[in-house]
């Protein structure tokens, strides 16, 4: 791998605390919250404690005020120990920019403190029952009677669904106006009905709680608008980019883990009487995925620097994510074939890998829409 640039010492210190921190506190028990269908709720506050949850909230709000680095180096740490289940990434680096960026000043401090110590997990409710990417289709709506909003309607695969305290629904305020009719609504748990369905069977990420959510006649303040009316698809496709580029950074940072365990195994592994990396399909097989990895690397350390100067725009960012999950698939899917029997195991990463990251093709929006708005912008 050619050195990366974009990290100085300081956020390699910082590294080596998260990579520290997830080797003893999370590592060791990740197979029981795979059993559990959710991490420990005591790793947030944990987390929490170390900095390691929005720590790019600003210092008057209890936050450290860093940059993007420091998220995507939780990220990618999470990524390379393949510990899928733990949604910090979704509620640092989606939800809680929506809060930063949007929400007055009450709300800011409401919530933002809560959301650095792991007191407060958050999520977000876009996709429905029959929407799917199509965020302007959704259903939801949210009707102003008097000073409070009348939520009804319903949301599926919500990461962090089950242990969420606060959620950003997405709804319609006003359903005949289209997209300029969606709006951002804050509903915490607990409040009268709002109920969270089960927590969902997953081909993968078996640790990550994801749900279904049921909002019926939900009553919230007014107060509880996030941002303004009306501007809620605009928030959305705002905050996009750096959604789309954190899942980038996920993919990156599995495929270099995966990609290193499997030329570990072919050195090891034997067959027909000599190792498996003394075949000319392994070294062909290996050296094209290398070179691949190389260059996505090179690419996505880009996007990395382009958003810190606010500059990554919706079709790189969604270039980057549509890029980088399919290569991760397809090394994947590589990678375990040079595993043979053994990999399909799923006591070895490549097996937990290929049913957990399978999802990064459909989440943060299909690679199918990415290639939409690829082509929309190129052909316009």
């Amino acid at each position: 791998m050619i050195p990366r640039k974009i990290y100085e010492t300081e956020q390699e210190q910082f590294r080596d605390s998260v990579h520290k921190f997830l080797k003893i506190e999370a590592e060791p028990y990740h197979s029981q919250w795979e059993k559990d269908g959710q991490i420990d709720r005591d790793l947030w506050r944990k987390a929490g404690e170390m900095g390691f949850l929005a720590p790019n909230v600003p210092e008057a709000y209890g936050g450290l005020g860093l940059d993007f680095r420091y998220n995507a180096i939780v990220s990618e740490e999470i990524s390379r120990l393949g510990l899928s289940g733990i949604g910090f990434a979704l509620h640092s680096d989606i939800v809680v920019p929506y809060l930063i960026n949007n929400g007055n000043e009450v709300q800011k401090q409401k919530y933002l403190p809560g959301c650095i110590s792991g007191d407060i997990i958050t999520a977000i409710a876009m996709s429905e029952p029959g929407t799917g990417s199509d965020l302007q289709g959704i259903k939801t709506t949210a009707v102003l009677d008097g000073n409070e909003y009348l939520i009804n309607g319903s949301k599926t695969f919500i990461t962090n669904g089950q242990q969420a305290d606060l959620v950003i629904v997405v709804c319609k305020t006003d359903p005949a106006a289209g997209a300029k009719g969606t709006s951002l609504i804050l509903v915490e748990a607990g409040t009268p009905g709002f109920e969270k369905g089960s927590n969902l069977e997953k081909i993968g990420m078996k640790a990550q709680d994801t749900s279904e959510l049921f909002f019926q006649d939900v009553r919230v303040p007014k107060e509880n608008l996030l941002g303004e009316e009306g501007m809620g698809f605009l928030y959305l496709m705002q905050e996009l980019p750096q959604e789309r580029l954190s899942i980038a950074i996920n993919a990156m940072s599995n495929m270099e883990a995966i990609l290193e365990q499997t030329v570990d195994y072919v050195k090891d592994r034997k067959a027909f009487g000599k190792p498996i990396s003394a075949f000319q399909n392994t070294q062909f097989t290996l050296a094209q995925l290398d070179a691949e990895v190389t260059a996505m690397r090179v690419f996505v350390d880009r996007c990395i620097e382009l958003h810190i100067a606010g500059q990554l725009d919706t079709v790189t960012a969604s270039k980057a994510k549509l890029l980088t999950t399919d290569l991760q698939c397809k090394l994947i899917d590589e990678c375990l074939q040079l595993h043979g029997g053994y990999g399909y195991m799923w006591e070895y990463p490549v097996a937990r890998a290929f049913a957990d990251y399978r999802a990064q093709r459909i989440y943060g929006g299909t690679n199918e829409i990415m290639k939409l708005i690829i082509s929309r912008k190129l052909l316009e």
